[in-house]
């Protein structure tokens, strides 16, 4: 991916004394859908929920290395399950000056609950499939049974039935 550097907003850095322009480095919305695999109606998606906010130049948006990361949060928590709800409350408590301890307890808190879930969802799935596989043995069995039972009463009415009398042909032997 092509990452745009854009001296006219950069950041004013001090060096010996001076002040010097460190170019920052950005993103547009094209870049970080095609590096996400996302398209970019999502992206703005995630923008109308308030999980990204990325700069406006005009009609344009511009994104930072911040709305990068939190992208990647985003595709994360929505690629193990969590809702939208729940990743924007993890990504809200960043800013609580607390090195994040708040949202570190929070987001393993959220994880526990959902590997949780995920524990309770895989054993209801093995249930099932226990249950269609007896299903499929049972039905196996009773196919194989009434092909027997078909074959049995098919064989005695051929032998019982007299052969109409015809003149014996000739063996070729």
């Amino acid at each position: 991916m092509e990452q745009q550097l854009h001296a006219a907003s950069s950041t004013a850095l001090r060096r010996n004394g001076a002040e010097v322009s460190a170019p920052v480095i950005t993103y547009s919305i094209t870049e970080l859908a095609e590096e996400f695999g996302l398209t970019t109606r999502a992206i703005r998606f995630y923008e109308d929920k308030g999980l990204l906010t990325p700069e406006r130049r005009g009609q344009a948006r511009v994104y930072h290395p911040r709305d990068r990361a939190r992208l990647t949060l985003i595709v994360r928590g929505k690629n193990v399950g969590l809702a939208l709800a729940e990743i924007k409350e993890i990504l809200s408590l960043y800013d609580q000056h607390d090195g994040c301890e708040t949202q570190n307890r929070v987001a393993v808190d959220k994880f526990r609950r959902r590997i949780a879930s995920l524990r309770q969802q895989r054993n209801e799935i093995d249930l099932q499939i226990r249950t269609l596989e007896e299903s499929c043995a049972r039905l196996e069995a009773q196919i194989v049974e009434q092909v027997r039972d078909r074959k049995s009463e098919a064989a005695p009415k051929a032998v019982a039935k007299p052969a109409k009398t015809k003149k014996p042909e000739k063996a070729i032997v």
